[in-house]
């Protein structure tokens, strides 16, 4: 009895040692060496060392001076990680109806009346994750209006920054065009330090009338 359990307790454990340590630490391991910000969640810092995200992961982004992530049904409000998730609905549900087109009207009142070129869908549904971190390239481009305003930035220095951000297809067959929305913000933020002019000072105050002496 015992003579036919220990081979099969010995492949038990070495197959364990394999499967369960020497495989894992040698695939993160090689990882953190070819691919080191892969390996580490694809997470973006700023100057200081901030965390500010992960390139993987979308956020909601609603100030008018940023261009403006897709809706998320992940969590109550939208982007959760920890609740990734669709909105379920059906093509013919009243809600998801009204949701695109209250979303649309939104996107439409950005520009003048009657002016408003078609909204891109992708700007007015979820994702099947709800934290989808891409948008359309026509997604972006539909928002460089009110981007520029926002920013007293030129709509034309604005659409060269999106234009230059577009990822390609992978592998020149795979996926869609798209545009990586933290990445596009930040760069954001760096066109607006160096292009924009630097906000009017306030207007001086009244002084207060000098009190006479007793």
């Amino acid at each position: 009895m015992l003579s036919e359990l220990k081979p099969a307790l010995r492949l038990l454990l070495v197959l364990t040692l394999l499967t369960g340590a020497v495989y894992p630490l040698a695939v993160t391991g090689a990882a953190r060496l070819l691919f080191p910000a892969e390996a580490k969640g694809s997470l973006i810092e700023g100057d200081g060392g901030q965390l500010i995200g992960s390139a993987l992961i979308g956020q909601r982004f609603v100030h008018p001076g940023y261009f403006h992530s897709r809706p998320s049904a992940a969590g109550e409000g939208g982007y959760d990680a920890s609740q990734s998730n669709a909105s379920n609905l059906s093509a013919t549900s009243k809600r998801l109806i009204a949701d695109i087109t209250a979303r649309a009207a939104a996107y439409r009142a950005d520009y003048p009346a009657g002016a408003a070129p078609p909204v891109p869908l992708d700007l007015v549904t979820s994702s099947g994750s709800g934290l989808d971190p891409h948008i359309s390239p026509a997604g972006a481009f539909y928002q460089v209006p009110r981007v520029a305003r926002a920013r007293r930035l030129g709509e034309g220095e604005v659409r060269t920054l999106v234009e230059l951000l577009v990822e390609k297809r992978d592998y020149a067959i795979l996926g869609e065009p798209r545009i990586n929305l933290l990445k596009l913000n930040l760069a954001l933020d760096e066109l607006t330090l160096t292009l924009a002019p630097p906000p009017p000072p306030p207007p001086p105050q009244p002084s207060a009338p000098a009190k006479k002496a007793k």
